[in-house]
């Protein structure tokens, strides 16, 4: 019999939404409690995909709203996991958005969500560590 080799978990997900007038401001523009709600969404999604565990939010770090994204507007939102410790693994999302008729693509929105696993009893349990080829400096 031969050995598998060890598989990856996957460190990334992607999300893809529309910007509905429900969505957004008094501007016309994506409120930013939904554009953090989508991003904790991919940060959860990441985390639980690649821990293979039920996970929970241990906090948002330093979310950066560079540009505005409108209704009509398609919004990309991307989660990888780029830093693991014992139980948590830091999680980079971004919110691209494109505009569906000419295609143009832009970096809108930038933040890092620390996400924990958890076991079946609610405490902090461990998850495998990055491999080193995604690992970060």
């Amino acid at each position: 019999m031969t050995s598998t080799p060890d598989v990856v978990p996957p460190t990334e997900v992607r999300m893809a939404e529309i910007v509905f007038p429900n969505h957004t401001n008094h501007m016309g523009t994506l409120f930013g409690g939904q554009a953090l709600a989508w991003m904790d969404k991919a940060a959860f999604l990441a985390a639980a995909r690649y821990s293979r565990r039920t996970v929970v939010t241990a906090r948002s770090d330093q979310v950066d709203f560079k540009l505005p994204i409108s209704i009509g507007q398609m919004v990309e939102t991307v989660g990888r996991i780029v830093e693991v410790g014992r139980s948590s693994m830091k999680v980079e999302v971004e919110l691209i958005a494109e505009d569906l008729h000419t295609g143009e693509r832009k970096l809108c929105t930038r933040g890092h969500f620390v996400m924990i696993a958890l076991d079946e009893n609610h405490k902090p349990t461990a998850v495998p560590a990055l491999p080193a080829d995604i690992a970060g400096p």
